[in-house]
């Protein structure tokens, strides 16, 4: 993770999806407000309701441009916002 150490990141680890949902829209509300282009969301691997929920949230909210998985780490997603 050393080459995101310095981008913002959320980890839902151990989150049901509700929570985690809530938590990723305050999260990308809050970039905006900081005015943060990138960030990462950690949402590890497992069996993957974490991932799908992430990319559901992403792929709806109005101010998120692009995201994508990890190459070198599937339990991260890295996004940009507009």
């Amino acid at each position: 993770m050393k080459l995101y150490s310095r981008m913002p990141s959320l980890d839902l680890h151990g989150l049901d999806r509700v929570y985690a949902k809530i938590l990723i829209e305050e999260f990308i509300d809050d970039q905006v407000r900081m005015k943060n282009k990138e960030f990462v969301i950690i949402h590890g691997i497992g069996s993957g309701i974490l991932r799908k929920t992430t990319q559901e949230v992403l792929r709806y909210h109005h101010s998120v441009r692009e995201y994508k998985i990890d190459f070198f780490n599937p339990g991260c997603t890295l996004v940009k916002l507009k």
